[in-house]
């Protein structure tokens, strides 16, 4: 495990996970749509596919995407939000670990795509991104898939000013040998311009 703490942490103290549950449920109590991220993967694999939900939180995109039929493994390093994922889909594979240190948890390789959402990759311990990213693409089938969502600016993370460019994490991708297939404004699928605040990115290991 890492011995320095993520940001998320520090934002929370590691006791947020009934609080983030309670905030999506009244976005789907008022209409939002809270599936975006589940759509956006669903329609970029095959059917059954097998998915990492690196950083899976309370496993709101993990269940939905299981309910979509596919094998989903959760991991997640802050026990309350996995606490509300075990209670919510007991029957699910949630695992406690940190993202820089995936090799530790046994899982095998093979996963058709692995997830970030949840502006993930910003909220990592400062310094560890690369060792996320290269942990990602390792347990990535050959044609796999690493999907991200992440803020770019302030308005768009839950911090004062953003930690991540998006040159930064191409480069850290590349140096993992995954290469940019896509890249998009939201979940929805819209298209990125520079400078946008917000990014969908899909990374993809080469086929073999």
């Amino acid at each position: 495990m890492s011995d320095r703490r993520d940001r998320w942490a520090e934002l929370t103290g590691g006791e947020g996970g009934e609080e983030y549950a309670r905030r999506f449920a009244r976005l789907a109590e008022s209409g939002h749509d809270v599936h975006g991220e589940a759509a956006f993967c669903d329609a970029s694999v095959r059917p059954a596919a097998r998915i990492l939900d690196a950083g899976c939180g309370t496993g709101r995109v993990a269940i939905r995407l299981a309910e979509l039929g596919h094998v989903c493994t959760g991991v997640d390093v802050d026990h309350s939000m996995l606490a509300v994922a075990r209670r919510e889909a007991p029957a699910q594979e949630w695992l406690h670990g940190d993202l820089a240190h995936l090799d530790d948890l046994g899982l095998h390789p093979g996963f058709d795509l692995a997830l970030a959402a949840g502006n993930v990759v910003p909220l990592l311990a400062p310094g560890t991104e690369p060792a996320v990213v290269r942990q990602l693409a390792a347990v990535l089938r050959p044609g796999g898939l690493l999907v991200t969502g992440m803020g770019l600016d302030a308005a768009h993370l839950p911090l004062p000013e953003p930690t991540v460019t998006l040159e930064d994490f191409d480069h850290w991708c590349a140096e993992a040998g995954l290469i940019l297939r896509q890249r998009c404004a939201a979940w929805s699928g819209a298209p990125y311009r520079p400078g946008g605040g917000y990014a969908v990115s899909v990374h993809a290991r080469p086929a073999a």
